[in-house]
């Protein structure tokens, strides 16, 4: 019995040393493992849209566990090496393989050749991001990422893909067009060229109303037109690459 009660000392004060609310960072980036892995569940049927969203969601949950460990202070090494993990799976397996299954393919060997090579730029993009502290890998001045992040790239390289939802023809089910993207995509994720960050957004108490009505019309246009604000986000974030960098590099001089 006294054992029993030892034990039980030692269980309620282990729980009491590491709250519930500790794990919940985790938890969400398991739950983007489980979409980008149900991405391709649905590219082997061909539910090509389903796939889509499903990445998307992978990307949602993988900004959300980083702000959600910040916030409550929940850091941890082994919460990074999950979340780099778990992003090689949804924004480097999954959407290499949902754009092979769904274009790719036609080229052959070349095809496949392209998607793996997506894979290992997306694998050296983590890779790099684990070894170097987070002010050497953002070496970009500024709020700015240094290359495109995974996600982004994950999303870019589906981009002729959303389009073909839209507007129907062989226009952009090109295979020769989605190897050209999945190319750019690779090259900008491996590269030091500096891109935006939702860091670079504060929100002061002044703006603070303005933004929060932003992100709802955001919101209630992906909700009613979800692959056209998709769409309209993609091409937008792509025509802030240069910006960024034109800004990055004037702070620098």
């Amino acid at each position: 019995m006294n054992r029993m009660r030892e034990r039980g000392i030692v269980v309620r004060t282990a729980a009491h040393g590491m709250p519930f609310a500790r794990f919940l960072p985790s938890a969400l980036t398991l739950l983007g493992l489980c979409c980008g892995a149900t991405a391709i569940r649905f590219a082997l049927t061909a539910s090509w849209k389903s796939a889509v969203a499903a990445i998307v969601l992978a990307a949602i949950f993988d900004a959300a566990d980083g702000a959600l460990a910040r916030f409550i202070g929940a850091d941890s090494e082994f919460g990074a090496q999950l979340d780099s993990l778990a992003d090689l799976v949804s924004f480097g397996i999954a959407p290499a393989m949902l754009v092979y299954l769904w274009m790719l393919n036609r080229e052959g060997g070349a095809g496949w050749a392209m998607a793996l090579f997506f894979c290992i730029c997306c694998a050296i993009r983590l890779a790099r991001f684990m070894i170097e502290s987070p002010d050497a890998d953002d070496s970009a001045p500024g709020d700015f990422f240094s290359g495109v992040p995974t996600p982004a790239a994950a999303c870019l390289i589906l981009l002729p893909m959303i389009v073909s939802f839209q507007f129907t023809g062989p226009t952009f089910a090109n295979p020769v067009l989605s190897m050209a993207v999945v190319a750019a995509a690779s090259f900008l994720m491996i590269s030091r060229m500096p891109t935006p960050s939702l860091r670079a957004i504060h929100v002061t108490q002044k703006t603070r109303r303005l933004f929060i009505a932003c992100a709802g019309l955001l919101a209630a246009l992906a909700i009613v037109f979800p692959w056209s604000t998709l769409t309209a986000s993609l091409v937008i974030y792509l025509a802030s690459l240069p910006a960024a960098t034109a800004i990055a590099r004037a702070s620098t001089h």
